[in-house]
């Protein structure tokens, strides 16, 4: 008969109990990003020099920042989400799980049309295509219905100019 070290018994159960605590904090997390208080989303107001006002969602959360406009079913009109990036850079998104076509705009910091992408397609199917990197640095990105881009007129280098609605 073998004897088993008192020891390894000892570890497995603490790496039980610590992927027990894991599963736990995973699980809480779940709960409170579903059932948990909303806050209600900041809204930009972007105006181009179209005349053209599109009130942009602020992807502000983590759920936003990863998901954008997946599993809606449509953005209301003149509607549209802004996506706000820390740092100047080449970024890129995808469409994963989106229900409709979207429009993209890149914008860096000073607030100028870098580059666009029209009719960018939902992707349900992995691997999903990444849209972008803009041919020089963005500090945003606006996703908008397809049609959009044509619909407000928008080029590149155009200068937009953002308002907080309270």
């Amino acid at each position: 008969m073998k004897k088993v070290p008192a020891q390894s018994g000892g570890q497995e159960n603490r790496k039980n109990r610590i992927v027990m605590m894991i599963l736990l904090a995973v699980l809480l997390m779940s709960f409170s990003l579903f059932f948990g208080e909303r806050k209600e989303s900041s809204i930009i107001i972007v105006k181009f020099p179209s005349g053209v006002e599109l009130e942009a969602e602020v992807a502000d959360t983590p759920e936003k920042l990863l998901f954008g406009l997946a599993f809606r079913d449509e953005l209301p009109p003149n509607g549209g989400m802004i996506y706000i990036f820390e740092q100047n850079g080449l970024h890129r998104l995808q469409t994963r799980e989106y229900r409709f076509p979207v429009d993209m705009i890149w914008v860096d910091e000073s607030h100028h049309v870098v580059h666009m992408l029209a009719h960018a397609e939902p992707c349900t199917k992995d691997p999903c295509p990444m849209y972008g990197p803009p041919p020089e640095d963005a500090r945003y990105i606006i996703q908008v219905e397809s049609g959009f881009l044509e619909k407000s007129g928008v080029v590149v280098d155009d200068e937009l100019k953002y308002t907080l609605r309270m």
